[in-house]
């Protein structure tokens, strides 16, 4: 939940900074983020369905919006 909620954050603050102020740590810290995300060992188990991800992407974007 605390990298999906990062990556949401992350890719928000790329959204909103001037490709004038550099912008290449900002691209690589979502990448690392997806990372970090997929190679999660939770996504190797039964309960890591495709279902799964989404709601973890629902509530993560809804805490990254608040």
């Amino acid at each position: 939940m605390e990298a999906q909620t990062a990556w949401y954050a992350t890719y928000q603050e790329l959204a909103d900074t001037s490709p004038a102020h550099g912008t290449a740590a900002h691209r690589r810290r979502p990448q690392e983020l997806s990372r970090r995300i997929a190679g999660h060992p939770y996504w190797q188990t039964a309960a890591g369905t495709p279902a799964a991800r989404i709601a973890l992407k629902e509530l993560a974007r809804a805490k990254a919006q608040s």
